[in-house]
């Protein structure tokens, strides 16, 4: 198939649908020029942003998330043979492989085995899989916060869906499935939130108390008439791992007292009566802080539902900013312990409060897992470029996105043609 047309595209883009266009274009003619093949579908996957819930998915709590603007698209065909060949943008190495070797992919080898992951898990569940060939390029900021690795997990299971079984994958698979490949292929402690955000689009609540369940809710920034800019404050999160670590690992000593494995099976009560003795057991007050941020955070992801049911969308701002001084101060996530002297998301945030309070709108806060990467500001649309100009000396134009919710999660993008 062509790339798709400007109406199709709009359906998912918006105004940014013309841009699109040419970025599937420059996508269609690099798969003509590796395999020479023209009857092409094509795809997207978005990036996500955590609007409240931090550090509660692990733990069994709640979180409101969005899928982004910023997205990764692939070029694909089936190749009727049993290889995957996929070919990304910036990376000299393609991923290669036949899937009825899948089992000899060893874990820790980079996307090659992410792949791997994720048809194993396909046919372990009993999807098809078959080969195909594939030009990818994204546009979702890497080691920063708003899930690349999501969104081309999302991305190629689309593709798989799509081409071999129907579009009958659910979106909670999706999820499970992109899970399975980080947790046993890139032994990373993945929870669900970035994928099942990545996934299934728009703004969604999610609840971790059992299982994963999910409910699509109507909100989006724009209807505030703002934009969310997301500023990459220069260090990524691949060295970060103990620090991430350590805030499901704390939360779980301080359920682990009460003889439960997870946060959400006790509640702020319980924690407060027996407080004292938590803290002797526990030995650690940063712990305590961290579940009071747990239980904390999970009921600002419930009044922010509550207030888009009334229609009371400005209140979900108020909420945002909450929760970004909540895992500043109790959380803790702003930057590392063991490094105080860097501290570039605490600076970022500074700088954008010393902004927004001599404007006296908007609110900004931490974003994503913290330690490092990125912040997220929500700025009235008519102050945007004033911002962007305001922040560039201290960071870099080059780290200023301008993005949105979209709307659409993970689809192909010739859908309807």
């Amino acid at each position: 198939m062509a790339v798709p047309t400007i109406d199709q595209l709009k359906q998912v883009y918006g105004v940014a649908a013309e841009k699109t266009a040419e970025r599937l274009k420059v996508l269609e003619n690099r798969y003509i020029d590796r395999f020479g093949q023209s009857d092409l579908e094509f795809f997207s996957a978005p990036g996500r942003t955590e609007i409240i819930g931090n550090h509660t998915d692990h733990n069994g709590g709640k979180i409101l998330a969005a899928s982004i603007t910023m997205d990764t698209i692939a070029a694909a065909a089936p190749n009727g043979t049993n290889t995957i060949e996929i070919v990304s943008e910036g990376y000299s190495q393609p991923i290669v492989f036949d899937v009825d070797a899948v089992e000899t992919i060893p874990p820790c080898q980079g996307s090659l085995s992410l792949v791997a992951g994720m048809v194993r898990a396909l046919r372990d569940r009993k999807y098809r899989v078959a080969g195909f060939n594939a030009t990818v390029s994204s546009e979702v900021i890497p080691s920063a916060g708003v899930s690349s690795s999501a969104s081309f997990e999302m991305l190629i299971i689309q593709v798989i869906d799509h081409l071999f079984n129907h579009d009958s994958i659910e979106r909670a698979d999706y999820a499970y499935i992109g899970q399975y490949a980080e947790n046993v292929y890139w032994k990373k402690a993945s929870g669900l939130m970035d994928q099942m955000a990545c996934a299934v689009g728009g703004t969604i609540v999610l609840d971790f108390s059992d299982g994963v369940k999910y409910e699509k809710v109507d909100f989006s920034f724009d209807s505030l008439g703002c934009d969310l800019v997301i500023v990459n404050t220069g260090k990524g999160h691949a060295d970060l791992s103990e620090e991430y670590s350590s805030v499901p690992q704390e939360m779980h000593a301080i359920a682990n007292v009460f003889g439960v494995e997870q946060l959400s099976q006790i509640s702020e009560d319980d924690l407060l009566r027996r407080l004292p003795e938590v803290r002797e057991c526990v030995g650690s007050d940063r712990a305590v802080l961290r579940a009071l941020h747990f239980f904390e955070e999970c009921g600002r992801v419930d009044k922010a539902v509550q207030a888009l049911h009334e229609g009371n969308r400005s209140e979900v701002l108020n909420l945002i900013e909450a929760s970004g001084n909540s895992s500043w101060k109790w959380l803790q996530n702003a930057y590392v312990s063991s490094d105080p002297a860097e501290q570039s998301i605490p600076l970022a945030l500074a700088l954008t409060e010393i902004y927004l309070r001599r404007l006296g709108r908007g609110v900004c806060r931490l974003h994503g897992g913290g330690f490092a990467g990125v912040i997220m500001c929500v700025v009235p649309s008519e102050h945007t470029q004033d911002y962007v100009e305001y922040m560039a000396p201290y960071v870099g134009i080059e780290n200023i996105y301008r993005t949105n919710i979209r709307q659409v999660g993970a689809a192909c993008l010739n859908a309807g043609a």
